[in-house]
């Protein structure tokens, strides 16, 4: 079977290791960790493509331990199970959890023990902030390090190692597209390579193009399915935000993603028109974060023919952004006297809260403003 190319030169020693120099650099902490044989649990945080899998493999080696990699993805307890369960030969093991904001709150509480008792050495991966997405006592447990994108110099010293030629402007081109992500650009140089004789800017923009890339969280396809999604379901079509939202979770996307939109969606699109709207995303966003995947796919599938089937109204909506527009045009109006709070004697003998009446209609804006609406009639 071929290795992808990002496999094959993925470095296996820091010596090899491009960027992260906060991290690995001389007397950095993981460099200290690795030359110090320290072995400890982690959580390696940052966006896709800068080194996480690579970092974990490159630590695990060097101390000799056994590393057991899983994906929160599709891993459950039972897998835990047997990589406790397995003879490691005397030697220390590393469980490598990829993604690990997938995994919900239960299944985080039983990998809790293993790494309190220091029978497992936890590494884990993740896009999303843990301080979110992984549970408290979890979390004490480890120390989070931050990775960042890689930069134009990293990137292209990165592509030069794939041993490919192309002319500097493909490779301005394929650095920008990348945005810091090495495994995007692999991907891209890799299918570009396959495809056509020549790697060129032309070549390569073909290639985004085309259905060999994968679907990617930080890539165009990312955004175009959401915005589909989105768009159905402000259509009131509950055929097509089915559709898109079964495609975002085939090709892998965050299902927490998915339902913080569906949350901002509901006051946004259908606000006042079903108040409850609100009350459901929300519940549907509990029950993705404390059931996960594959189940909560139901939970996401019910929320969103409810969403799309419910009356719309964006008055809310508009009106906060009408009062923003005045904000940001005016700055900070003098507020009534008759509202501002007189916590003091001094203030109230300068005429704050005088005059205040709990259900006055008189308007009680800032006086340029009076009488303004921003929230239509209905």
């Amino acid at each position: 079977m071929t290795q992808p190319l990002a496999a094959k030169i993925r470095p296996t020693s820091l010596a090899e290791f491009i960027g992260q120099e906060h991290l690995v650099g001389p007397g950095k902490p993981l460099r200290v960790a690795i030359e110090t044989g320290h072995l400890f649990s982690f959580v390696l945080w940052g966006p896709p493509g800068v080194g996480k899998t690579t970092l974990a493999r490159i630590h695990a080696s060097a101390l000799s331990a056994k590393l057991y990699e899983l994906s929160a993805v599709s891993a459950g307890k039972d897998d835990v199970k047997k990589i406790v369960a397995d003879d490691a030969g005397g030697k220390p093991k590393v469980l490598f959890l990829d993604e690990i904001h997938r995994f919900n709150k239960a299944q985080q509480d039983f990998l809790l023990p293993y790494v309190e008792s220091g029978e497992l050495t936890l590494i884990g991966a993740t896009t999303e902030n843990p301080s979110f997405e992984v549970i408290a006592p979890l979390l004490s447990r480890t120390r989070v390090f931050v990775l960042s994108e890689f930069n134009r110099e990293e990137m292209g010293r990165i592509i030069k190692r794939t041993g490919l030629t192309l002319d500097d402007e493909a490779r301005d081109w394929l650095i920008e597209m990348a945005n810091g992500d090495a495994r995007q650009a692999l991907s891209m140089l890799e299918a570009t390579s396959k495809l056509y004789d020549k790697i060129t800017a032309e070549t390569l923009k073909e290639t985004l193009q085309s259905k060999h890339l994968r679907y990617d969280k930080k890539g165009e396809e990312h955004y175009n399915t959401i915005s589909a999604f989105i768009k159905s379901m402000r259509a009131s079509q509950p055929d097509a935000a089915l559709y898109y939202l079964a495609r975002m979770i085939d090709s892998g996307e965050d299902p927490k993603f998915i339902a913080r939109r569906m949350v901002v969606f509901a006051s946004e699109d259908i606000g006042l028109a079903l108040p409850t709207a609100l009350v459901v995303a929300n519940e549907v966003f509990r029950a993705v974060e404390t059931i996960g995947l594959p189940e909560a796919a139901i939970n996401l599938a019910h929320g969103a023919v409810y969403l799309s089937q419910a009356r719309k109204n964006r008055a809310s909506y508009d009106a906060y952004f009408a009062a923003l527009a005045d904000v940001q045009k005016y700055g900070n109006l003098p507020i009534p006297m008759s509202i501002r709070n007189a916590p003091t004697r001094l203030m109230r003998d300068i005429g704050y809260h005088k005059g205040y009446e709990k259900y006055t209609r008189e308007s009680l804006l800032p006086e340029k403003l009076k009488n303004k609406k921003y929230l239509q009639d209905q």
